[in-house]
């Protein structure tokens, strides 16, 4: 890795002043070919992500980016390396931003489906939620939150594309409206969206957090026809299998 070269105390103007564009990965398929619903680490994009990634990498064409950070899993790095593309940017893993971990969900049945994934972010501050068989939620934040904090705190970057997942955004963009878990239910995450943080870092401490915007899609600014939820859209997509 080459050495790391401290960079400007912030963004022009500012003191100390950090900007995250937090892109959710582009479009991929939970749907196995047997008709089961599978949340694999190493799903790929599909050709509509690959597009969303494209569009992306249009829109933020002439932001200055000095790092790329994707959580390892092949959808992140995937994104990050279409939307860099061309760029002289250094990416990097942060393996603790990844998606909160579920276990299976061929044992759900019909009446556990809608409570443990279409509303699962809505329990997600009562003692013990998380996704079934899997991680909680409070195990989540644990993780997820020291990884982003250390990454703001590191000198040698003022402009950062971070590329994560639908429930590691919700839990960021709870952490910066200081919602906590129960605020993560508020922030739908389309695929390939982007949202943009600053976060003012003096002397290793943070002191503001600012949200920019949230939720953005070139490919749909409006969102219009565009009424479900990704959980919602999952849970479909799992009905229709199972009949």
């Amino acid at each position: 890795m080459p050495p790391i070269t401290p960079a400007p105390n912030g963004l022009p103007g500012t003191r100390g002043r950090k900007r995250v564009y937090l892109m959710r990965h582009g479009e991929v398929s939970y749907q196995r070919a047997d008709g089961r619903t599978e949340f694999s680490t190493q799903v790929e994009l599909t050709e509509e992500g690959v597009g969303q990634a494209a569009l992306m990498a249009q829109l933020l064409a002439q932001v200055p980016f000095d790092l790329g950070v994707h959580t390892g899993l092949t959808r992140t790095r995937q994104t990050v390396e279409r939307v860099l593309a061309g760029r002289d940017v250094r990416v990097e893993t942060v393996s603790d931003l990844r998606e909160i971990q579920a276990g299976s969900l061929a044992l759900l049945t019909e009446d556990r489906i809608d409570a443990e994934l279409t509303y699962g972010f809505e329990r997600a501050a009562l003692p013990g939620a998380g996704f079934p068989g899997g991680e909680t939620f409070a195990a989540f934040q644990a993780r997820v939150l020291p990884a982003f904090e250390a990454l703001l705190r590191r000198p040698d970057w003022t402009t950062a594309l971070v590329v994560a997942h639908g429930g590691t955004n919700a839990m960021l963009l709870s952490w910066v409206t200081r919602g906590g878990l129960a605020g993560l239910s508020a922030f739908e995450q389309d695929a390939g969206c982007v949202n943009i943080i600053d976060v003012d870092v003096v002397d290793r401490e943070i002191l503001r957090r600012m949200l920019r915007a949230v939720n953005l899609t070139p490919y749909n600014l409006t969102k219009h026809e565009h009424y479900l939820t990704v959980a919602e859209r999952i849970v479909v997509a799992m009905r229709t299998m199972r009949r």
